[in-house]
């Protein structure tokens, strides 16, 4: 079988690396509807795994194309795409990804957007990008004309005619008032849908730390943070900042699918820091109170732990004793009161 050739990441705008892909299926975005998918279905461009290409693969309708595409357009108009995403949000940009679309992709695309209430089949859709020129097999970073406090619900992305986009990643930041709570009715501060993220670790070698976030469980391995096997003293660790800071009540720390390679202990460490310039944060954090000591996991489990009484939060350190694998972090806790000190 020929071996897969997978796009390069590409650095990311400033305006990007705070920010969530609101895009992500896994948070339950989904592409809805659109013109035209003849050559590669839509629910292809908001695959969160890099792009890829096969050299010689090909379906009934042509060359196989990760992501979406439509067919040539022999009449007037334009294609189109409409996109529900994962959660509500502030939209800081897009990236606009082309990668290995070479003589197929568009040579413009617009963004629009519906406001969050609003009916997406009757809506006012609000221009969210000016005509943006795109080339071939390459990323296309676009910030967003919206303004901070408008909440975004769907998407509709416009290619001029015709051809293929890769992949749709849109930037922002989750605004909900639903949150996910527990039974005795805790909020989940870390979780992605409320904002939350990974902002450092020492070590991702099989599994990115931004999985720890996600909602339900993972699939499998891949749907975790893994690290590599650590052949030297320490311990692998990776700071999250939370999406509501708050007090921690309790943890639970999900192993799903790892197995001989799940960690055998994990401690947490957190501060109040929520001004504080992110690159000091790796260092600083050495130095944080600890709100869970060294605790034993087990294989394919969740495991529950009650939090020391730190007070608000707004950083946590994760630390695995020494390597291996989570699926899921949860952080089951109270968000801080407005003007608490």
């Amino acid at each position: 079988m020929t071996t897969p050739l997978i796009a390069p990441a590409a650095p990311l705008p400033a305006w990007a690396i705070k920010a969530i892909n609101l895009a992500d299926p896994r948070l339950g975005a989904e592409a809805v509807a659109c013109s035209d998918d003849f050559f590669a279905p839509m629910a292809r461009m908001l695959n969160p795994a890099p792009a890829s290409f096969v050299p010689g693969l090909y379906d009934d309708n042509g060359k196989w194309m990760d992501g979406w595409e439509s067919r040539r357009k022999r009449v007037a108009g334009h294609d189109w795409c409409i996109v529900r995403l994962g959660c509500p949000g502030s939209i800081a940009g897009f990236d606009l990804d082309t990668s290995f679309f070479t003589g197929n992709y568009p040579p413009a695309a617009t963004v629009e957007g519906c406001l969050a209430g609003d009916d997406p089949a009757t809506a006012v859709w609000l221009p969210l990008t000016g005509m943006v020129p795109l080339a071939g097999n390459q990323h296309h970073f676009v910030a967003s004309n919206a303004r901070p406090e408008q909440v975004f619900s769907h998407l509709r992305i416009n290619i001029y005619p015709d051809g293929g986009l890769a992949r749709l990643r849109v930037y922002g930041q989750p605004v909900s008032t639903a949150f996910e709570t527990s039974a005795d009715g805790l909020i989940d501060l870390a979780a992605m849908r409320h904002g939350g993220r990974a902002v450092a670790w020492n070590d991702a070698h099989f599994g990115v730390a931004s999985n720890l976030l996600l909602p339900g469980r993972g699939i499998n391995m891949g749907e975790g943070w893994e690290t590599r096997r650590r052949r030297e003293p320490g311990h692998d660790w990776c700071l999250i900042a939370l999406g509501i800071p708050g007090e921690i009540v309790r943890v639970e720390v999900d192993t799903a699918h790892f197995k001989g390679n799940f960690p055998d202990r994990c401690s947490l460490q957190a501060a109040y820091v929520p001004d504080l310039d992110e690159s000091a944060l790796p260092a600083q954090s050495q130095f944080w109170a600890t709100l869970l000591p060294e605790s034993r996991l087990a294989a394919d489990s969740i495991l529950s732990f009650d939090a020391e009484k730190l007070g608000p939060v707004s950083h946590l350190r994760f630390n695995l004793h020494p390597d291996g694998g989570v699926s899921r972090l949860r952080v089951w806790g109270r968000p801080k009161q407005k003007g608490a000190a």
